[in-house]
């Protein structure tokens, strides 16, 4: 190591040391999996002391569960503009699919090879916590268009059905591993979530309200 590259090291502190921590364990999950992977081996390839990541992490459960939301996080999926509720969600579930085939088998990988045995958590948790909530979150922008076009209306659809197409996806990328069919995009955007939509749109709700982004 260069002793630029070591001074450079030295001088990472608060966000950008625990980045690069998280970083290198999503790498070293990459090459070597949840199995092989260990404090040490992250410690190494983030060119730091192991003692930085106990300060942290308590053990590799905690922090292989922190890279896999970290990287989540700083990944997000784009979000489309087409100028219809119908593109917009095709666009945004293809995209879905397509950015998180990869993260979900490393996440199903890692899951099925001690973690959920490791932390005594129960799928649905560990679902939770690698998959999280902050693509549905985000998705509010995409019904919010939709609403102030006239497509739909927000103070009626619960909040249960919007996060569905979605939900769904997830579902699948979690069974199957890899980017969904066109088809069942599709699929799950004009036979399922738009008729189910759009029977909210005139019938009884509660008028004034817009309820929450979906959760």
């Amino acid at each position: 190591m260069t002793s630029a590259a070591a001074t450079s090291r030295q001088r990472r502190r608060g966000p950008e040391l625990e980045a690069a921590l998280l970083d290198a364990a999503w790498d070293e999950l990459l090459e070597a999996g949840f199995a092989k992977l260990t404090m040490e081996s992250v410690a190494s390839r983030a060119g730091t002391g192991i003692a930085v990541l106990y300060r942290r992490w308590a053990n590799k459960n905690q922090l292989v569960l922190a890279a896999l939301e970290h990287y989540r996080n700083t990944h997000p999926v784009d979000l489309p503009d087409t100028g219809t509720l119908r593109g917009d969600l095709l666009a945004a579930l293809t995209g879905m699919g397509e950015a998180r085939a990869a993260f979900s088998a490393i996440a199903a990988a890692t899951a099925f090879s001690g973690l959920l045995a490791d932390t005594g958590l129960t799928p649905a948790q560990v679902r939770e916590r690698i998959l999280g909530d902050q693509p549905l979150s985000r998705v509010r922008v995409i019904y919010q268009r939709a609403h102030d076009r006239g497509e739909i209306d927000l103070r009626r659809i619960p909040p249960a059905v919007l996060a569905m197409p979605f939900d769904l996806v997830r579902h699948d990328l979690l069974m199957d591993l890899k980017p969904l069919k066109p088809a069942r995009v599709t699929s799950i955007v004009d036979e399922i979530f738009l008729p189910l939509v759009h029977s909210y749109h005139d019938g009884p709700g509660p008028a004034g309200t817009v309820p929450p982004a979906p959760a």
